[in-house]
């Protein structure tokens, strides 16, 4: 039973690293069989199908999200911190990853909707954060007179778009004008 965790979660960080470096489109199951070491029954033991192991991979991408988020907003006191934290996080995101970009935007951008769980997972990852934003926003007592969830989703919006724009760029520059823009509205 330990054996068939551990290639499973080689077979994910094969399948993550080159999913995230090169693309989904360009990564076939016979690259992640044989960067991982193993033999073409173990992958498909553990994932039937490249879209099952793509919804795999999309699923660790959001605990791992959600996992770093938190822990970069340890220590932060109260919403305005981890409105701040938000944006702070997905800068060290851009730098880790080399400016990879949102796992997330890259994938639907590369099978667009017609996959319907993958599809699902993404919008749901993405509504996930806005619903934290939300909340993020209505415990705020100032918020430079514009109502809490129209804000908490124009801030979304900003920095999906300057994500977007710190991997073609390959330089934060963006989401630091937004964290500068959004501190100073909610100060």
């Amino acid at each position: 039973m330990k054996e068939k965790v551990k290639v499973r979660d080689r077979i994910l960080n094969v399948a993550t690293d080159l999913f995230s470096r090169q693309g989904f489109n360009q990564t076939g199951i016979n690259q992640i069989i044989a960067e991982a070491d193993i033999a073409i029954g173990s992958l498909y033991n553990h994932f039937p199908s490249k879209n099952d192991l793509l919804l795999a991979y999309l699923l660790r991408q959001e605990e791992e999200w959600f996992d770093g988020y938190e822990q970069s907003c340890k220590g932060a006191g109260n919403a305005r911190e981890k409105i701040l934290k938000f944006v702070d996080f997905r800068i060290e995101q851009q730098k880790k990853s080399d400016f990879c970009g949102c796992p997330f935007t890259k994938i639907i951008a590369e099978v667009g909707s017609q996959e319907e769980p993958v599809q699902q997972m993404v919008e749901s990852h993405k509504n996930k954060q806005r619903v934290l934003l939300h909340g993020l926003f209505k415990e705020l007592t100032d918020t430079g007179g514009l109502e809490p969830k129209l804000l908490a989703e124009s801030f979304f919006l900003m920095v999906e778009g300057a994500t977007v724009n710190t991997t073609i760029s390959r330089n934060t520059q963006a989401l630091e004008n937004v964290r500068k823009f959004i501190k100073k509205l909610i100060s």
